[in-house]
């Protein structure tokens, strides 16, 4: 497997996104941006950019914050902070994501006709603002996302939605699932919501182990997620399993 860095930017911004895919005679292939958690795009983004790449894809873990700007794990606050001007700023999150996608784009080995995005957290909001902007991607996988809309308008939605949530995730309550629904069926979106009982937020990191902020692994809901993502992905791209 290659695995590199590669700097982009968005206006003055400049950005690192990490990237992997398997060294094979397989050019060009489907694309993945990986949007990362409220942390930055540090180690459990580019371990899923892996996983992307094992797949047969091109994985690209893209960088919201700037390169070199992380915050760590268990820092509510200093992540907090790191956050909240995206989603605040629905309009700068779409094009800060929009600069992502047009950087993997760019490269020579990716199928500019097969990319997807998929995110963790504050990366599952970023991958349906993205659908929601109308970006002409196949898919987008929202993994324990934040599924609230902003206050800028929807174009329209083209993209097949998945979203694998815990159904006791105190950040989205069911009222905000039963909103979302209405929203994408109001759209008119092939949209899915697989709902994980017994499960908290950020079901899919190892290193999550907080019951009264909620957030904690759980290995079942996550093997369960990584398939439904695996058949996602086989679907859009059209992939024969």
């Amino acid at each position: 497997m290659i695995t590199q860095t590669i700097d982009y930017q968005d206006g003055d911004t400049l950005l690192e996104g990490y990237l992997a895919y398997k060294d094979d005679a397989v050019i060009p292939k489907p694309a993945v941006l990986v949007a990362h958690d409220w942390s930055g795009r540090r180690e459990f983004a580019c371990k899923a950019a892996e996983r992307v790449a094992a797949m047969g894809y091109v994985g690209f873990a893209l960088d919201m914050y700037g390169k070199s700007v992380f915050g760590k794990d268990g820092d509510i606050e200093g992540n907090s902070a790191l956050m909240r001007p995206f989603a605040d700023d629905r309009t700068l999150l779409r094009r800060r994501i929009t600069a992502a996608l047009q950087a993997a784009r760019n490269l020579p080995y990716v199928d500019v006709s097969k990319v997807a995005a998929m995110g963790y957290c504050f990366g599952g909001m970023c991958v349906l603002e993205l659908a929601r902007s109308g970006a002409d991607v196949s898919g987008v996988i929202s993994i324990h996302g934040i599924f609230a809309p902003g206050d800028v308008a929807n174009e329209a939605i083209t993209a097949k939605v998945l979203c694998l949530h815990g159904h006791d995730d105190p950040m989205v309550p069911p009222e905000q699932v039963l909103a979302f629904e209405q929203e994408m069926t109001e759209s008119n979106v092939d949209w899915q919501v697989h709902v994980y009982g017994g499960t908290m937020h950020a079901f899919t990191n190892p290193v999550a182990n907080n019951p009264g902020f909620g957030t904690v692994y759980r290995e079942t809901a996550a093997n369960r997620a990584y398939q439904s993502v695996a058949g996602f992905l086989q679907e859009i791209f059209e992939i024969s399993g």
